[in-house]
């Protein structure tokens, strides 16, 4: 055995895990083709200060090895399986993704009019999720945006339909997370995908350097936001652990343009996930630029933060919580960032006591 491993849909940090560990134990998954190989590029920077800049100038640029290799003294044992991986099902899209999916894309269109973003476009950075579905979805539809590369984290359904299409030239990204009749498709048509795909290291994927240097457009998730441009992408309430931050914000702190979206609403109106302050913070006011809902776009660049304040409310904010959220913007006239520690939790404080934040009183 020569210590040389040939992984599946993900990289991940694997790299890492199997320099570092001690004792390791091999999955050897037949559900999984050995025509993947050349779908990967293994590439390990160096310890510090011994690093040198990664040599990647586009998403399709390869730099490292076709396997990941491990110390063979380590592996203590080997476990046969033909399992599927587990990937749940994403929901349809529904009007409200389908509206934010055509403001996104109408946005970049209007950014290329300007002369903000090259006729060529940029690389493109999606999250995961139905939303970052319909944006993706809408983006290949749109007839001003051309034939694009993607440099990303997880590659799921919409991004394999855009590379059907033509419409997605290339992607580049730490693991495939599709559902079992997409992969399906993919490994009976290995040979069109290759050349078209490629799996990295999570460390080289998000790295900063890179995201830089190409210029990516990051288009990530909100679970919540506020009227300042802070972002929540991980905790319902600020206290439920939804989902984790994975590397949306590797990306938006280095992204060309960084876009966060989010249906404006959640729990049949119940919930604004436009709110005063959020309840935990993930992404501050200083690396989002765009925020967009079902109901617009509310581009932050440039703005101090009442004028954020006032493009979000105008913008993204649902007309159900619209005059509420005027009524805690006017509370306060003194300060850079005008906020009302008092009532700054008070849409939250409304929900917790009566189920709905409409409820909420200043």
């Amino acid at each position: 055995m020569d210590g040389k491993i040939l992984l599946t849909t993900s990289v991940g940090a694997a790299p890492t895990f199997l320099s570092q560990a001690k004792r390791v134990l091999i999955e050897v998954n037949k559900r999984h083709p050995k025509e993947l190989l050349g779908f990967h590029d293994i590439y390990e920077p160096a310890s510090p200060p011994h690093r040198r800049p990664i040599p990647i100038c586009a998403a399709d640029d390869r730099i490292g090895t076709q396997r990941v290799w491990v110390d063979s003294k380590k592996i203590v044992g080997i476990v046969h399986t033909d399992r599927n991986d587990e990937v749940r099902d994403f929901s349809p899209v529904t009007d409200v993704t389908t509206r934010i999916g055509l403001n996104v894309a109408e946005f970049l269109a209007a950014e290329i009019r300007n002369g903000h973003i090259p006729k060529t476009f940029l690389p493109i950075q999606s999250g995961v999720g139905n939303v970052a579905n319909a944006v993706l979805g809408a983006m290949g539809d749109h007839p001003e945006i051309p034939r694009f590369q993607m440099y990303s984290e997880v590659i799921q359904d919409s991004v394999i339909d855009l590379v059907k299409q033509d419409r997605c030239s290339f992607v580049s990204g730490v693991s495939l997370t599709v559902t079992d009749p997409v992969l399906q498709g993919m490994y009976d048509n290995l040979d069109f995908f290759r050349g078209r795909l490629l799996l990295r290291p999570q460390e080289i994927a998000n790295n900063p350097e890179i995201v830089r240097r190409i210029g990516i457009i990051s288009i990530n998730t909100a679970l919540e936001a506020d009227i300042f441009g802070n972002i929540n992408s991980t905790h319902v309430l600020g206290q439920k652990m939804m989902n984790g931050i994975g590397g949306s914000g590797d990306f938006t702190r280095n992204a060309y343009i960084s876009i966060f979206t989010c249906p404006s609403t959640a729990k049949d109106g119940n919930i604004s996930a436009i709110v005063p302050m959020c309840s935990h913070m993930d992404h501050s006011e200083h690396s989002v630029q765009v925020l967009v809902t079902e109901h617009g776009v509310a581009d932050l660049r440039g703005k101090d933060p009442r004028e954020r304040a006032e493009a979000i409310i105008t913008n993204c904010v649902d007309p159900s919580y619209r005059d509420l959220i005027w009524t805690y913007f006017k509370l306060t006239e003194n300060g850079h960032t005008p906020q009302t520690f008092r009532s700054a939790f008070a849409f939250h404080e409304a929900f917790l006591e009566t189920g709905d934040m409409r409820n909420t009183k200043f």
